[in-house]
């Protein structure tokens, strides 16, 4: 990390403002990651237009400090109970009578995304995605957009954006960065990390039209959520499925995962290789995540 400029989220940090979160991260040990965050927001004034606190955004920023050596973070509170383990546990699926009630929804009407705000939009889409889709409802740490797909009043499918996977080699070549061009800017990758119509829901290219309109929308609302706009989308499909729906939608195929998790350091456990594909969002993506050009960002708060 440079000494004389840290950059995160679209702000930049003062000397001062480092050292203003070192001292208070070693004051108050006993505060959660959550707590010490939120904190540091206040003390900084990292907060958006309407005041809230950029808690995600820090926490983020915090992360990376502890990786560098500057700072040290309380340990996470791990909630592991069986309770908690069953309920995001996927595969209940909704039961048959459920399924044959409800009417197959074969045409529909405008078709819009709606973002997914906490409260009961989101226990809905929670229990889609647990019940729906084979990989289940998804913890998500970092900054994150959620879609519900809907027409009139009917919902029609889940999408989730997420965090940029932190190595994949397919993509690293194709992009043509370098290891530290990729420390510096993988924030500006964001991964479509669920997918979800609805077993119900017949309507013929709905799913490449929803990929569409998430692409033309996604930049400014997440400049709008986080203060910065990605350029480059990722995704990965498992077997047997296609990308049929991506390929409609203009993305780009570029190779296949290594077949390992994310964690897995030792290569000990074997996992599907996906299909890697990718879709800029902006033309001259590859500059902007080489550092030739800047990426768009809000103005500091001041």
């Amino acid at each position: 990390m440079d000494k004389d400029k840290r950059t995160h989220a679209g702000r930049q940090f003062k000397a001062e403002e480092i050292s203003l979160i070192k001292e208070t991260s070693r004051m108050y040990p006993k505060l959660s990651q959550r707590e010490l965050a939120s904190t540091i927001c206040e003390l900084i004034g990292w907060v958006t237009p309407n005041g809230k606190p950029k808690r995600v955004q820090c926490s983020e920023f915090l992360r990376k400090l502890e990786a560098e050596g500057y700072i040290k973070l309380p340990a996470l509170k791990v909630k592991n109970t069986r309770q908690e383990r069953v309920k995001t546990a996927p595969g209940n699926r909704f039961p048959a009578d459920k399924l044959t009630d409800v009417k197959e929804i074969v045409n529909c009407g405008v078709l819009k995304l709606e973002k997914v705000e906490p409260g009961k939009k989101l226990t809905q889409w929670r229990e889609y995605m647990r019940d729906c889709h084979k990989l289940g409802d998804p913890m998500v740490p970092g900054s994150h957009i959620r879609y519900m797909i809907k027409s009139e009043d009917q919902d029609l499918g889940c999408m989730l954006f997420s965090g940029a996977s932190w190595a994949l080699a397919p993509r690293e070549k194709w992009i043509g960065w370098t290891t530290e061009e990729k420390n510096k800017r993988l924030q500006l990758i964001i991964n479509n990390s669920r997918f979800l119509i609805l077993p119900w829901v017949q309507i013929k290219n709905l799913a490449s039209r929803a990929l569409s309109m998430a692409a033309r929308r996604l930049q400014a609302d997440w400049l709008e959520e986080y203060c910065y706009a990605p350029v480059l989308l990722e995704t990965f499909v498992e077997p047997p499925y296609k990308g049929t729906c991506y390929k409609a939608s203009n993305w780009i195929y570029i190779g296949e995962t290594q077949g390992r998790g994310r964690n897995d350091r030792n290569n000990e456990w074997a996992l599907t290789q996906k299909s890697i594909y990718v879709l800029p969002l902006q033309h001259d993506f590859r500059a902007v995540l080489k550092g030739e050009k800047p990426w768009k960002a809000a103005e500091p708060h001041v």
